[in-house]
């Protein structure tokens, strides 16, 4: 019975978990190329709203997912044209996506509340599912979680490990060498802030068509600001992204399994963003920063031939 209710909660949270680090994983590469996008919240709404219209007007999930994706993805180049090619303030124009964001997806989602459409079904992987607690909770869920436990070390392994990850890291340290070692500082910059849009869109569908298969305005509730701060709770690493992702789920998870216990879901449900200003706040001073490893130049416009 003990074993069962664990299994539960930690399917729950792998579950509250997977659109958090798939927002994550984007904006770590965001922000490992030096730049802040505060938009992440607006992606998410957008790709929501894409995701669902889609796999209303197709009946293919999975057709609203990829739609979801090109569209976080072309949301991302507002702010990639505004903060890379006209060096506009990064935060003020990530704000700026969060609303517009917001604004749009309320308009396109009016006809769609409390329409249903078809959802991604849970795949058991036949001797891992039969593992005790670990085997449901990790290995009976639906595709897109399984998807992410690869992207997790593969996002890894380029960031770190390959020519294409040290381009990245060196963009966000130190544009200035990188472009005097022959490094196409915009094109990184536009390719990690696409990648983050991209990845921003999934994570909403994935609210929207999987994880409750509806669609109700504002339905990201937050959770593009709670990406930002788990960036820099994972110290900008993708492996870590996965362990503050889960565990931020988990958080989310619970308000809804200790109920029954008397413990109140609105004062669980406020704790990942207790968390979240936690977080931010001390990621806002410079020197703690630093020693967390934060990009040197995040935030930081680059105009060939100026410092």
């Amino acid at each position: 019975m003990l074993q069962s209710i664990i299994a539960s909660i930690l399917k729950a949270a792998i579950r509250a978990g997977t659109p958090l680090l798939y927002g994550t994983l984007g904006e770590v590469y965001a922000e490992r190329s030096g730049i802040l996008n505060l938009g992440v919240e607006g992606m998410m709404i957008l790709g929501a709203v894409t995701g669902f219209a889609v796999t209303r007007i197709t009946g293919n999930p999975w057709l609203g997912i990829a739609a979801a994706a090109v569209v976080g993805g072309l949301s991302s180049l507002i702010h990639a044209v505004l903060s890379i090619t006209l060096m506009a303030n990064q935060v003020v124009s990530g704000l700026a996506l969060t609303m517009f964001g917001l604004g749009l997806s309320g308009l396109i989602g009016k006809p769609y509340i409390g329409v249903k459409i078809p959802s991604i079904s849970d795949v058991k992987i036949p001797l891992l599912c039969e593992i005790p607690i670990i085997g449901p909770a990790f290995f009976n869920q639906d595709p897109l979680v399984y998807i992410s436990y690869i992207l997790v070390p593969v996002l890894w392994f380029v960031l770190f490990k390959t020519s294409l990850g040290i381009k990245i890291r060196s963009v966000g340290e130190s544009p200035e060498t990188a472009d005097a070692l022959g490094v196409n500082v915009s094109l990184i910059r536009y390719g990690c802030t696409f990648f983050g849009g991209v990845m921003a869109g999934i994570a909403g569908a994935y609210l929207s068509v999987v994880y409750t298969p509806a669609w109700i305005e504002r339905m990201t509730a937050g959770r593009g600001w709670i990406v930002i701060a788990l960036t820099i709770f994972a110290m900008w690493d993708p492996l870590r992204s996965a362990i503050g992702s889960y565990l931020f789920g988990g958080v989310d998870a619970l308000q809804y399994h200790l109920q029954p216990y008397g413990i109140s879901p609105s004062l669980l449900g406020m704790l990942p963003f207790i968390l979240t200003i936690v977080v931010l706040v001390f990621g806002a001073e410079e020197t703690i920063r630093k020693k967390m490893g934060a990009p040197a130049a995040l935030g930081v416009p680059y105009k060939r031939g100026e410092k």
